[in-house]
């Protein structure tokens, strides 16, 4: 059975990219445009892996990523940040959060994808 991942970005064709990274490499993929989208996505269905942009509109990706870890279903689910924030402070938050990695854009796919094996479960 596929590993289902939820990308959260706000950009249409960084979300288009990852989405054809991950499923060439056999994994499903559901896609949210930001963290208010991505909290009502996250419905309490199998989601394998979140990988999540840090700004974006409406919720931003450090307060996506509090607010799903409260929810049960995803208290352990793995979560990459992927972002253009390279700042300690920001990293320090996504860590304090529960991220497991973080992922500076412009990524290399084969990054990506190391990343994402070693965590999904």
């Amino acid at each position: 059975m596929s590993k289902t991942i939820l990308i959260v970005d706000d950009s249409a064709s960084l979300r288009q990219v990852v989405n054809l990274t991950l499923t060439g490499a056999g994994y499903t993929v559901i896609e949210a445009c930001d963290g208010r989208e991505a909290l009502a996505k996250a419905d309490g269905q199998k989601i394998h892996l979140i990988i999540s942009d840090v700004n974006m509109p409406n919720m931003d990706g450090l307060s996506f990523l509090r607010e799903v870890k409260k929810k049960p279903a995803y208290k352990f689910t793995p979560v990459i940040m992927l972002t253009t924030e390279a700042a300690e402070d920001k990293k320090k938050a996504g860590q304090e959060g529960g991220a497991k990695a973080w992922i500076v854009k412009p990524f290399q796919p084969a990054q990506m994808l190391a990343a994402v094996a070693k965590l999904v479960m």
